[in-house]
């Protein structure tokens, strides 16, 4: 149970609410250490605009050529934005507020408040969700990383969050962060902050290029593109064929795809590897059930889900090192993870592949992911993990499913796929772009925390 003593004056402040949200947040103690700086600026000052983009129906489209990649609530928090459905390009050309800007700070404003993003790059020109407040910065008045650095510093997220109503589905409007105090802690500083947050930014953008190009590379190499959502779908072959390779292993029509069928004979009439050859056999599984015993940082891991580890940012939860001694839930860097446990809906995770970087390393990732370990000298891991993202393989891992409402990936078919294979040479030149895309990720959070780590600090000592 959580208990905070409360000023009394703080509820003049609140206007005298007395729900415990405004003072629960510490809002009011990042407010009082605000006080103590020699300058501040309300944010309606020092941006051209705060919105959303209205509420309006969607109409959704399966072709890149008449689509905008859309994000919602969640996906402004992820990493790899190469999966997202698609709004009709006219109906954002319809509604200019749909469209993100490079350097705008993004806020959820309903349901879980307060997760926030920067846009990068590579979201310029995505459609976002009216779920998401967009703050603009004035160029003129403040660098936009500085302002996204602070917004979504430990001072920053509560004053934000302060400004939450409602009872069952919370909100916040543009109007509640409007009058939200804003530090200035001088232009050498702020553009040391700015700078920081921009090359983040960048080299996030560019370490998702460096993955995309490395698995076109790889499918190029083996003559084929990769598959398009949209042509997938409308393919009319799965319908209905006649099979006369059924076996006791699985009767379930989905795993007999001749479509699928045909692009494992391609793989396995040229040189290849079965995945199960090539990972650690004592990491090669999924379904890994324990009991969660909960710790302090100091004592534990933070636990990843299948959601919150495709996220730029997780967040997870503690849990005791002893607890998960020996499970296989850390795993080294280079380790490919498949969410292994889910619905085959066009734009869930289920059978989407992540890799492990150096930094995220760190973290236990839960049992709903199969964890394929590359043996050393079997496969170059950054060459696996290219082969594994691309949507060929997605079909693929999608076409060995078992189980009912929830599925899972057939435990024998998963260690029998095919992996192509090239010359060494060849591989290692694809991996080597995994690998850069891996320290480029791993440096645009140290940025960050590094960016916001000097705007704390500032506001610790007063601005001094």
């Amino acid at each position: 149970m959580n208990a905070r003593v409360v000023r009394s004056s703080w509820l003049e402040k609140g206007g005298r609410r007395l729900d415990c949200n405004p003072y629960m947040s510490g809002a009011l103690e990042a407010l009082d250490a605000l006080k103590r700086l020699p300058m501040t600026e309300k944010l309606s000052d020092v941006t051209e605009r705060i919105f959303h983009a209205g509420r309006e129906a969607r109409v959704w489209v399966d072709d890149p050529e008449f689509g905008v990649p859309f994000l919602g609530s969640t996906d402004i928090l992820a990493a790899d934005l190469s999966v997202q459905p698609l709004l009709a390009k006219k109906q954002v050309e319809r509604n200019e507020l749909f469209t993100l800007g490079e350097g705008w700070t993004l806020i959820t404003r309903s349901g879980t408040i307060g997760r926030m993003a920067y846009v990068r790059p590579d979201m310029a020109n995505m459609a976002c969700s009216e779920h998401v407040l967009r703050v603009v910065p004035n160029p003129g008045r403040i660098p936009s990383g500085y302002l996204y650095a602070f917004l979504s510093c430990r001072y920053g997220v509560p004053l934000v969050v302060s400004g939450t109503y409602g009872a069952i589905v919370q909100h916040i409007e543009p109007e509640h962060i409007a009058g939200l105090p804003v530090p200035r802690l001088g232009a050498a500083l702020e553009a040391k902050i700015d700078q920081l947050i921009s090359s983040a930014a960048n080299d996030i953008s560019e370490s998702n290029r460096l993955t995309n190009l490395a698995t076109k590379t790889l499918l190029n190499s083996i003559g084929r593109v990769d598959l398009q959502d949209n042509s997938w779908n409308k393919d009319q072959r799965a319908l209905g064929w006649l099979e006369q390779s059924v076996s006791s292993e699985s009767l379930r029509a989905l795993n007999y795809d001749p479509r699928i069928a045909q692009i494992r004979h391609e793989i396995e009439t040229r040189r290849h590897s079965l995945l199960g050859e090539l990972c650690d056999p004592s990491q090669f599984k999924g379904k890994i059930i324990f009991t969660r015993i909960d710790a302090d940082p100091e004592h534990g891991y933070m636990l990843l889900g299948q959601r919150n580890a495709f996220q730029v940012r997780p967040e997870g939860r503690w849990i005791s090192r002893k607890s998960v001694k020996g499970l296989g839930l850390i795993v080294p860097p280079g380790t490919t993870l498949v969410p292994s446990h889910g619905t085959l809906g066009e734009f869930e995770l289920y059978c989407r592949a992540l890799i492990v970087t150096k930094r995220t390393a760190q973290y236990a990732y839960s049992g709903d992911f199969f964890r394929c370990v590359p043996i050393k000298g079997a496969i170059e891991p950054g060459y696996l993990f290219a082969f594994m993202r691309s949507r060929l393989a997605f079909r693929m891992l999608r076409s060995i499913s078992t189980g009912g409402k929830q599925q899972e990936q057939h435990p024998a078919m998963m260690y029998r796929l095919p992996i192509p294979r090239l010359d060494d040479e060849k591989e290692r030149e694809i991996a080597a772009l995994v690998d850069r895309g891996c320290q480029l990720y791993d440096r645009g959070l140290d940025s960050e925390d590094q960016a916001r780590s000097l705007i704390e600090e500032q506001i610790l000592n007063g601005g001094v």
